[in-house]
This record gives structure tokens, sequence and C-alpha cells, in this order.
């Protein structure tokens, strides 16, 4: 039975099961199940959330590496959300019922789940659910990619290897935001075109060969400033080829599966290169916290004057987790895919 919540004058009542998505892993994939959960109480420090859409990241469908370990067992799935506070914990101030929130929020494909207030962020006015479920952690990452590691500059030329990936489109709106050039790769053409309204200045339709020429000629043969790797070892080498001096690369996932790649220690040497991963993986709760922080500081403007907004491609019910997975697996997708949790 679904859990609903209803009100009697002043008081508000509420089932104690919800239906929430476990994953695991199985074999050489990830399992995805629906099971009837207890709806969940906000600790201290947390706020519990009515969900009204939560996002897909890539990462967590990823079996064998990172996240999930062969044999695992299962856990809720969904890493973030957006909706409505119902349930306040013990010394949390800031935040009241009915706020509007997003944020990283662990199990969130579910029908309600806790939130570290310290990760909470209030939702701005002009965001759709589906967009705010689609805006915490890869805004998140981007400032991770291009200020806090980056250290980008008003003027460079940023590569996005994987633009039209959820973060690669963030990358490349806050890039122009901060007054950057951006070159993205893609494999499909139609994809590129799509991002020259987004503000892509140049466009390479290639999955690694000929990049680091290509990059060097629409650079005058600079290259690349900062380097952007959302797509894993296959990309890497030709990635530092396409380096302008000093320049910088973010490797943030690994979607082609390949996670070793030779260094050329020459280029790394003579360019004075700078080689940084971006992950939360193994950051603290306070660290994370921290960087909500900076990010609110540096991004939030951008969202709620419009600078800057999550570009979503296409939104599923919230039955249809298997179905979003495999069309996310599916690689045809420009932008963020989102499960809608509830109809409000």
């Amino acid at each position: 039975m679904l859990a609903t919540r209803t009100k009697h004058g002043d008081r508000h009542t509420m089932t104690t099961q919800m239906k929430s998505w476990w994953i695991r892993t199985e074999g050489n994939a990830m399992r995805l199940d629906l099971r009837d959960s207890p709806v969940p109480q906000a600790k201290a420090g947390e706020l519990r959330i009515r969900v009204h859409a939560a996002s897909l990241n890539r990462g967590e469908f990823v079996a064998g590496l990172g996240l999930h370990a062969a044999g695992a067992p299962a856990r809720p799935a969904g890493f973030e959300a957006a909706g409505e506070v119902d349930q306040v914990g013990p010394g949390v101030t800031g935040f009241n019922v009915g706020d509007r929130v997003m944020g990283r929020c662990d199990a969130s494909f579910a029908q309600w789940a806790c939130m570290n207030v310290g990760e909470a962020l209030p939702v701005p006015a002009a965001l759709s659910w589906e967009q705010a479920a689609s805006t915490s952690l890869v805004l998140g990452t981007v400032h991770d990619i291009l200020l806090a590691q980056g250290r980008l500059q008003a003027g460079e030329w940023v590569l996005v290897a994987g633009v039209s990936s959820g973060v690669g489109v963030a990358c490349l709106q806050v890039a122009k935001a901060l007054g950057a050039r951006v070159i993205g790769t893609s494999g499909s053409q139609d994809k590129l075109e799509r991002l020259k309204p987004l503000g892509l200045d140049v466009g390479v339709a290639t999955r690694g060969e000929g990049l680091a020429k290509a990059v060097l000629e629409a650079t005058g043969g600079r290259g690349a400033d900062l380097a952007v790797n959302n797509v894993g070892g296959s990309m890497f080498a030709e990635i530092v080829q396409a380096l302008a001096f000093q320049g910088r690369m973010a490797t943030v996932g690994y979607v082609d599966g390949v996670v070793k790649a030779q260094i050329d220690i020459l280029a790394l040497h003579k360019k004075r290169l700078t080689l940084y991963g971006v992950s939360n993986k193994l950051r603290s709760v306070e660290q994370r916290i921290e960087a909500t922080r900076h990010f609110a500081r540096d991004l939030m403007p951008l969202l709620a004057d419009g600078s800057i907004a999550p570009l979503i491609d296409q939104v599923f019910g919230f039955g249809q987790l298997e179905a979003a997975k495999s069309y996310m697996e599916g690689g045809a997708h420009l932008g963020k895919i989102v499960l809608r949790v509830s109809e409000q």
C-alpha cells in the first residue's frame, strides 16, 4: 500500500510504510527492487522530506567499481532529491515544515527520505521539482571541478570530454557564466548541435581519437587550460596532450569502464600539469557540508538569477526506475534523467 499523508484538524497522520527502491550487485549488473520499507524518522541534525523528485547519477549504477563491490548487500538506492520538509529533527534550525529543499539525500528513490541539514538548500523559486532534484550533486561537483580545484579564470579554454552528460552540461553552463570558452566532445554530432544555444564554442564529435589535434587547432596552438574528463581512461592520454602549459585536468568518472591509463611523464613535467580527481566517496560528512556552503556561496546566485538552469532530458514515473536506468545506460540522453516520485 502506498504511503499517504492526511490532515485532520491540527493533527497529521502518516502510514508507517512506504515504497522505496533498493539496489544490489548481481554478476556484472546492478539490479533494482521496489520494496515496502518503514517511513524514516528524522534524527538529530536531519530533515525528513516528502520526496517529489530524485535524479539518477550514473556512478550509482556502475557494477564492481567505485560504489558497489561485487557481492555487496542490497541497499536503499538514490543520492539526491528535492521535496517538502515534513519533519524537523532535534536541534535543527533554519528550516521549517513545509519548506522546499533540495540536496544530497541517501535513499532518495523513496516516498520519504532524510537529509542532513548541512547539505540541504532552499529551492530557488524558478526551479521545478525535477530541476531542483538535479542541482546539488551536479553543481557541487562542477564547483569542485571548476572553482575549488580548477581555479578557472575568465578567458580560459575549458575542454569538457563527455559534454552531453549531466555534469558535462553543467560544466558548460557554469564555465560560460564565468567568462570561459568551452570545447565539448561527444560521440553524437546532434548532441553537440543541441548544446550550441547554451554557449558551446567548439564541438568535437569524437570518443577520443584526434582530440588533441582538434583542441590545439581551436585554441590557436595554446591547448586547454582546464579539462574535464567525464569519460575515463580511454580519453586520458589524448586529454593530456590537449592541455596547455600549466593546464589542469579533472578526472570525474569512467563511464567507459577504463580505470587505468598511461601517463606521459614528459608532458606532465615540461608543461607543469596538474591532474586531480573529483569524488565524494571518501569525503567526511563535515567536508561535504563545507563544500555545500561554498557551492551555495558561489553558484546559488547564478541559479537564482537564471544564469544557469539544470537541463532535464527525460522524467520517469516513480515505478519506472528500471526503465530510467536502461535509458541512461543507452547513452541517448542530453542532461539529467529524473524520477518523479509524487505528482505535487
